[in-house]
């Protein structure tokens, strides 16, 4: 019996299909977890720092553009290393933003549970309730990038 496998190579991105039989083995590949902070992004990298020894390193943007918006300067993010090198940034699974651009609404304008898009001050676009203005905290859930709560500090 044969099985598809669809694998993704975390140093450039390119996702292949590939066949294998059932009775082979597949060796996991040996990767460090380490924490990093997010130093800024430049564009064309992104610049982590790591914590523990503090030596800085760069993650090419092109292969993870997607976690772009979810990168905050300061903040600490694992980063998964292969043979020294960083091939993945692991996001929190909920993340607290600033509503950097909001429209603000009128009450009754429309129905219950209705909601708007407001941008983060990354660049995020989420859709949260009416209620939320320029300047408020909202928590959010990275993987499905739904609006969570407000968060009253």
């Amino acid at each position: 019996a044969f099985a598809r496998v669809r694998a993704k190579n975390l140093k450039n991105g390119n996702v292949i299909m590939q066949t294998i039989r059932t009775a082979d083995f597949v060796e996991d590949a040996q990767v460090d977890l380490v924490d990093c902070q997010y130093q800024y992004g430049d564009g064309e990298n992104f610049h982590f720092m790591n914590n523990e020894s503090f030596e800085q390193f760069e993650i090419p943007v092109a292969a993870h553009e997607d976690r772009a918006p979810y990168l905050k300067e300061g903040e600490t993010y694992t980063i998964v290393m292969w043979e020294g090198e960083p091939i993945d940034i692991k996001i929190p699974y909920k993340m607290v933003f600033t509503v950097a651009e909001s429209e603000n609404y009128i009450r009754g304008d429309t129905v219950s549970g209705a909601t708007k898009p407001v941008t983060t001050e990354t660049g995020l676009v989420v859709r949260v309730p009416l209620f939320i203005k320029q300047g408020e905290k909202i928590l959010v859930n990275t993987e499905t990038n739904e609006y969570v709560e407000r968060v009253n500090e």
